[in-house]
């Protein structure tokens, strides 16, 4: 841990702690995307039942992931910018 540090002070990487505030919003923002995906995961599930061939429930499960990855991204993307707003 203490090798990352010395890493980051030689690339000018500054430490700032988190606010509450940027605490709270992080937190709000990973219960929002964590929702998000337990929708999207019931209407698979949804879509699964009705599924006849194969192929739908290849195609399914690739959207799936697709959208997994997709909610994970905007998630850290909006974890991200709030660590940036200033204190």
């Amino acid at each position: 841990m203490e090798r990352l540090r010395q890493k980051d002070l030689e690339a000018g990487v500054e430490e700032r702690p988190l606010t509450d505030q940027q605490k709270a919003a992080i937190a709000e923002a990973r219960q929002v995307y964590q929702a998000r995906m337990a929708e999207r995961e019931i209407l698979h599930r949804d879509a699964l039942h009705k599924a006849q061939t194969r192929e739908e429930v290849e195609k399914l499960e690739s959207e799936l992931a697709r959208d997994r990855d997709r909610l994970a991204s905007d998630r850290d993307r909006k974890i991200a910018e709030i660590k940036q707003q200033p204190k």
